[in-house]
C-alpha cells in the first residue's frame, strides 16, 4: 500500500508510566512497530491528544494509564472528540471501565456471575459474609486506593458514597481473557494470587469463553480491543473482576510469535474496519 494511502492513527501512549510489573514502552512500542505496516503514525501523550487529533483519521487509545491522574484533560479529550465526530479505538461508548465502575453494580444487580458490589450502607446485607472486604474509590484504576477492612469498619466507609465494597474473594487464580471486536484472541493467567503480573499462557474451556463472552456481547463495543478479569474461586467458579475496555494492558512479550502476530492481525482488520464505517456525525 503506497505511504499517501495508507489512513493516518494517532497513538495515544504514556512510554514513562510506571506500571507495576509492566513495561508500557516496550508494548506500545512492539504494536507501533506492526501497525505502522498499514497505517501512518504518530505517537502522542494522553495530554496531548485534543490538541493534536484533528490532523489523524482515527486517535488509537492504548497505554495511556489511569485517567483518574489526568482526569479533567481527558474529559476534555472525550468532549472534543464527541463534538468533532473524531474516530476514537476503542469507541468511547464502552460501558465497562471506559465509564467508571457502575457497570460492576449493574451486573450484581442484574444477576451476573460479579464479583458482588454495593455502595450503600442499606445494601450491605446483600454482600456474603466473610473476614474482610475490599474498599475501593468508584474512580479508582491500578489498584489504587484499594485497602481490606473488617465487616464493623463498613457501614462508615460506604456512608461515603465514592467507594465500592466487595467480599475479599479467596480464589484460586487470576484469568484474563483477550478479545478484539467480539472474536477471542488468547488468555493468560497468574497462577500465584500474590503476583497479579507473573502471567502464564493459559487454555480456556468452552465454559470459560462463554463466561468471558457474556461480557463482551454485554458491552456492546461494536470496535476494539477488551480484557475480561476474572478469579477462580475454590469452588470452581469465576467471578468477573473487571472488564477493561480503556486501555487495556496486553501482555504481548508473554505470547508465543504465531499467537502475537495472531493478535497483531485482528487488530489491523479491526482497525481498517473501524476506518471503513462512517465517521460519527458532528454535535455542537
Amino acid at each position: 500500500m503506497p505511504v499517501s494511502a495508507r489512513p493516518r492513527l494517532l497513538f495515544v501512549t504514556d512510554l514513562a508510566y510506571p506500571a507495576r510489573g509492566r513495561r508500557y514502552c516496550d508494548e506500545d512500542i512492539f504494536l507501533t512497530s506492526r501497525l505502522r505496516e498499514d497505517f501512518r503514525l504518530s505517537l502522542c501523550h494522553p495530554l496531548d491528544a485534543a490538541e493534536l487529533m484533528d490532523a489523524f483519521d482515527a486517535v488509537v487509545v492504548r497505554n495511556s494509564g489511569p485517567v483518574l491522574h489526568y482526569q479533567k484533560e481527558y474529559d476534555a479529550f472525550r468532549d472534543r472528540a464527541t463534538a468533532t465526530g473524531t474516530r476514537v479505538y476503542n469507541p468511547l461508548d464502552g460501558r465497562g471501565d471506559m465509564a467508571g465502575k457502575q457497570y460492576l453494580l449493574d451486573l450484581t444487580v442484574a444477576g451476573h456471575p460479579v464479583i458482588p458490589t454495593v455502595d450503600r450502607p442499606q445494601h450491605l446485607a446483600r454482600l456474603p459474609e466473610t473476614a474482610e472486604y475490599a474498599v475501593k474509590p468508584k474512580a479508582g484504576a491500578d489498584s489504587i486506593g484499594l485497602e481490606f477492612v473488617p465487616r464493623q469498619d463498613l457501614a462508615k466507609l460506604a456512608a461515603r458514597g465514592d467507594l465500592l465494597v466487595q467480599p475479599r474473594v479467596d480464589f484460586r487464580y487470576e484469568v484474563s481473557f483477550y478479545f478484539v471486536d467480539d472474536a477471542f484472541q488468547y488468555a493468560l493467567y497468574a497462577p500465584d494470587p500474590a503476583q497479579r503480573w507473573a502471567l502464564e499462557p493459559y487454555a480456556p474451556t468452552e465454559a470459560d469463553l462463554r463466561f468471558a463472552k457474556r461480557f463482551v456481547d454485554w458491552n456492546t463495543l461494536d470496535h476494539g480491543i477488551q480484557r475480561v478479569d476474572a478469579c477462580r474461586t475454590r469452588t470452581g467458579e469465576l467471578l468477573l473482576v473487571e472488564l477493561e475496555d480503556l486501555n487495556p494492558y496486553l501482555s504481548l512479550d508473554l505470547l508465543p510469535e504465531p499467537t502475537r502476530d495472531a493478535f497483531v492481525t485482528a487488530m489491523k482488520a479491526s482497525l481498517h474496519r473501524f476506518l471503513d464505517r462512517p465517521a460519527p456525525p458532528r454535535r455542537g
